[in-house]
């Protein structure tokens, strides 16, 4: 699949290289931090578009890639910093910030290194920290990217990340998309699956003072349920948080979940 290169932007300075695409009209800047996907979220920016529809007239919104010229370790903080550097870049002093699993690792990340760069944070099928348990699934799928089997790995991918329902309908076009990946995809996946190892801002949490949208899903079984309960726990010491848990749509609530961006979208343009 070629990428749709006119809606790709490309921030670049001497210390990185990022890629990103921006859609809305709205007068508000809203980050859009993506997880973990073995090709890149750039080949699907009309989808995303769709999908994001409904905060385009209130915002701006910015998603980015994860920086080009990946080292061969990559850390979730270093991805924190590199797209806090790319949303300076882009001029702005404070955004809205919305992370999606791995996504809202750096966006907390973000958020706890600097409090002053994010008006409102919307945490999506997240975790303050990866324990063993966690990263067992996680270090599994980067086993498989680097043993060059993208079959298993889109499979394994599918089966934890989405419902039953979704998992069982979607298993031929999930093996069809295997058959597309590259071996540069399949490496970059597994530094950035690696990056998550270790991760943990629990201890921080409490330097993260703006209002927070924490929303999961009981049925996750990529980081389970318990995750979302306690950023939720950790968060409400300092701010102002909301917490909302699907059921039945698993880790991949945001993409499945009907009423999912309403929520979001009513957070935040909500006064706190």
């Amino acid at each position: 699949m070629n990428m749709p290169k006119s809606k790709i932007k490309t921030i670049q300075t001497e210390d990185l290289t990022i890629d990103y695409f921006q859609f809305g009209h709205g007068d508000k800047p809203l980050v859009l931090l993506p997880g973990l996907s073995v090709d890149s979220v750039m080949k699907y920016t009309d989808a995303v578009e769709e999908a994001y529809r409904v905060l385009e007239d209130e915002f701006t919104i910015y998603l980015f890639d994860r920086r080009k010229d990946l080292p061969d370790q990559y850390s979730v903080y270093d991805m924190a910093r590199d797209t806090a550097d790319a949303i300076r870049e882009l001029g702005f002093d404070q955004v809205y910030l919305f992370g999606v699993s791995q996504g809202g690792m750096i966006a907390m990340d973000i958020a706890v290194k600097d409090p002053d760069m994010v008006r409102k944070l919307v945490l999506s099928s997240t975790s303050p920290c990866v324990d063993e348990v966690q990263y067992r699934i996680i270090g599994e799928w980067a086993g498989l990217a680097e043993a060059g089997d993208a079959e298993k790995l889109y499979l394994s991918f599918g089966e934890y990340v989405y419902s039953e329902d979704v998992y069982d309908q979607s298993k031929d076009l999930i093996i069809q998309a295997a058959g597309a990946v590259t071996d540069e995809d399949l490496r970059r996946f597994s530094i950035i699956a690696k990056g998550a190892r270790g991760f943990s801002v629990l201890d921080d949490l409490d330097k993260i003072t703006c209002p927070v949208f924490v929303i999961g899903a009981i049925d996750d079984r990529v980081l389970g349920a318990g995750a979302s309960f306690l950023a939720a726990e950790k968060l409400r010491g300092s701010t102002d948080v909301d917490l909302y848990m699907y059921d039945g749509y698993g880790h991949a609530a945001f993409d499945f979940a009907p009423d999912y961006k309403e929520r979001v979208l009513d957070f935040l343009i909500r006064e706190m």
